[in-house]
């Protein structure tokens, strides 16, 4: 709205724009300064002397973008939890199966270095080798090793000394993977997850002097254990120490043991099998074979 002014040192009429209310000048009938007048009930536009500044944020604006974010930043955190919380079961279930492949594998590699084992010497490994008064030194598993690519290992180590000898303490620490449960809780260097089948009417037998040969299981290759899975297991591969159908199963696996057939197979029996069971599974010739579903 046109303010309208008169000078006050002339009295000369002057209007101008609203928009120079406040603002000062020379008078165009006196050339003394004067201030333009705001209108009546108006607010100054800028600070006299002209120029304008502009009106300041109450930051009300901001204040409204940053809880917005803030919002979203929590839901979105709050569904990548949900996410995880969905996710992991799945993740632990992948890897569980992975471990449990990977375990089954290796007892697969112990029961087919048996038959080679069994080929080159006409008679399978003893679970336990005896020194000549009948002490056991070590655990079959040190005359597999040429047949699981520990060919060196087997050379250096003294056949005639127990397996916590001196002379074979450091060689008996070695970490072979292949005796090592993928799944087990165990990280001694050099222990072992599975343990050979001994007892006196096993495939395996830990008799002293007494060699056996996969004509000897009548029960049926199929139907009788030679290497288990043990939650507890043995500190070390040459430690000679077996596994008979006296003693519980405890696996690294959920609600299973899994155990290597003589045929080469591997299977997973329920971690709740009873004794009776077990002791048939483990002994090669009783007449009574256990027909494990494939």
């Amino acid at each position: 709205m046109p303010i309208s002014f008169a000078c006050p040192q002339c009295g000369k009429q002057t209007t101008v724009a609203d928009q120079y209310a406040g603002q000062s000048g020379p008078c165009g009938g006196c050339g003394k300064p004067i201030t333009i007048p705001f209108a009546a009930g108006g607010a100054p536009f800028g600070p006299p002397g002209g120029g304008f500044s502009p009106a300041k944020s109450s930051g009300g604006g901001a204040g409204t973008v940053i809880a917005i974010l803030a919002v979203i930043a929590v839901m979105v955190l709050m569904c990548g939890g949900v996410l995880v919380a969905l996710l992991l079961p799945a993740v632990g279930a992948a890897r569980g199966a992975a471990q449990r492949s990977m375990s089954m594998n290796n007892l697969r590699m112990i029961a087919i270095a048996m038959h080679n084992y069994n080929d080159a010497n006409n008679q399978l490994p003893p679970a336990v080798v005896f020194s000549p008064e009948g002490q056991p030194l070590y655990s079959g598993y040190v005359l597999l090793l040429p047949y699981l690519e520990q060919a060196a290992l087997f050379q250096q180590f003294d056949k005639s000394k127990a397996w916590n000898d001196p002379v074979n303490a450091q060689l008996s620490a070695t970490i072979i993977q292949l005796f090592q449960d993928p799944a087990s809780k165990n990280t001694a260097p050099g222990h072992a997850d599975y343990l050979l089948v001994g007892g006196n009417n096993s495939l395996l037998s830990a008799t002293k002097g007494r060699s056996t040969r996969f004509a000897d299981c009548t029960d049926g290759t199929s139907n009788t254990i030679v290497v288990i899975e043990s939650a507890s297991g043995a500190t070390s591969w040459a430690e000679p120490k077996t596994w008979d159908a006296s003693q519980p199963i405890s696996g690294n696996h959920r609600n299973v043991v899994l155990t290597a057939l003589a045929d080469g197979s591997v299977k997973a029996i329920p971690n709740t099998t009873p004794p009776d069971t077990l002791r048939r599974l483990a002994e090669c010739n009783d007449g009574q074979p256990v027909n494990l579903p494939p």
